[in-house]
């Protein structure tokens, strides 16, 4: 029985549809997971206990752990396990993007760095210590731009600014999210700065793909149909496939593919997000990882016999070196969306999940979100309350069901008081 390495959140949505795959495939999983080594084995999963911010002993402690069991291939979901795959893919020789690679697109100075010495469109942007006198920065700085932290995810701390006293406040905000203890416990350096760069206007895409020896696959466009224009940036709906004209679809992909080679990534999934406009087409940023959260279930295939496919079946056959390219692209019509937040506080209840579940279109409603778990919006919320999903012939159908299933939905939400996090 072939062997698959899995990196990921101890806590990570994936993992499940992960193991129900390679159960599917005959494959056995074994899991790489951030735990604490003192309590053996607390989730009773098996998983090789590492740390995220100890790379050098996370990839001895899988490496010694999977020495007498022949590992074929690696995969990973999440910024942080995929880097620490491509350590442990190097170390047993596994086809895998490079380390470096994925520490680049891992971190959005670095990401803009390269990209910049490529022909692709890209933005003005600069690197600032996290302690830095905010009027220093106004001689710089044209409007609008906007404000990134360097490592965060799901537009976490990405914040619009278009003038000086928004800049300032903007500062004050971010400074305070990076010292948020659940960022300090990262352990990461970079969140000792953050990006300012040139706000990008036009139509928002993401992509769904993998490369194999440089070589992209695309399995699936997505359309962001609410405009994402700030102060914050959060994403909602995903609505699959992209309403792109032929011409400007093949003129995504071509410069997705030449982003992705300019970073190195070589091997493996990778999520993209780029945005459109009369100037090119400008890479916002490439994941050497697959869509996060519950959001993978919106993609099926059609397998061999009729049979329906999950992403995660096409990536395990891809880290096996299984051609793919036969499933083609995700069934088209399918949508989710990421229930925003409307306030801080704690969840106490939800209304409305079997009306909403009722919907025309709709396929399911999950709340993720537990009770009396501490949510807030972004750009200093980490998380959503759920997820909907919904099916329908025509993309602007799938939309339609997804905004009368979040209407449906009543959350009641406890304000606390204020903690300085400072």
């Amino acid at each position: 029985m072939q062997r698959v390495l899995l990196v990921a959140a101890t806590t990570g949505y994936q993992v499940h549809a992960f193991r129900d795959a390679a159960a599917r495939m005959g494959v056995e999983l074994v899991l790489a997971t951030d735990r604490c080594d003192q309590i053996e084995d607390p989730w009773r999963d098996g998983a090789i206990p590492i740390r995220f911010h100890d790379e050098d002993g996370s990839v001895r402690a899988i490496v010694e752990s999977v020495f007498a069991r022949s590992i074929a291939a690696v995969v990973a979901v999440g910024d942080r396990p995929a880097l620490i795959a491509a350590l442990v893919g190097r170390a047993l020789t596994l086809p895998v993007s490079p380390p470096e690679a994925v520490r680049i697109a891992g971190n959005k100075l670095m990401t803009r760095i390269r990209l910049r010495k490529t022909d692709l469109p890209c933005p003005w942007f600069h690197s600032l210590p996290l302690d830095v006198a905010q009027l220093s920065l106004i001689g710089d700085i044209k409007f609008p731009c906007v404000l990134k932290p360097l490592t965060l995810t799901g537009s976490r701390g990405v914040i619009r600014v278009d003038n000086t006293v928004d800049l300032e406040r903007a500062v004050t905000r971010l400074r305070r999210l990076l010292r948020f203890p659940d960022v300090r416990t990262l352990r990461d350096p970079a969140n000792d700065a953050f990006l300012v760069e040139e706000y990008i206007s036009g139509h928002e895409v993401a992509v769904e793909g993998v490369m194999t020896n440089g070589v992209l696959q695309v399995l699936a466009t997505f359309d962001k149909p609410d405009p994402l224009e700030g102060p914050f940036f959060e994403e909602t709906i995903y609505v699959t496939p992209a309403s792109l004209l032929e011409f400007q679809e093949r003129h995504v992909i071509r410069q997705l593919e030449v982003a992705a080679r300019a970073m190195g990534l070589t091997n493996g999934a990778i999520h993209a997000e780029l945005r459109l406009n009369d100037r090119g087409v400008f890479v916002l940023e490439i994941a050497a990882r697959p869509i996060g959260g519950l959001c993978a279930r919106v993609l099926r295939f059609d397998g061999p016999m009729g049979t329906a496919l999950s992403l995660e079946d096409i990536l395990l056959r891809h880290a096996l070196r299984q051609r793919v390219q036969s499933f083609g692209r995700a069934k088209p019509g399918a949508g989710v969306m990421m229930i925003p937040i409307q306030q801080a506080g704690l969840l106490k209840c939800v209304d409305g999940l079997e009306d909403a579940r009722a919907m025309d279109g709709v396929e399911d409603v999950v709340i993720t979100a537990k009770h009396d778990q501490y949510i807030a919006p972004l750009p200093e919320g980490s998380s959503y309350l759920g997820f909907i999903f919904a099916r329908a012939d025509a993309p602007a159908d799938v939309v339609a069901a997804l905004r009368a299933a979040n209407e449906c939905l009543r959350f009641e939400i406890a304000q606390v008081i204020p903690v300085n996090e400072e």
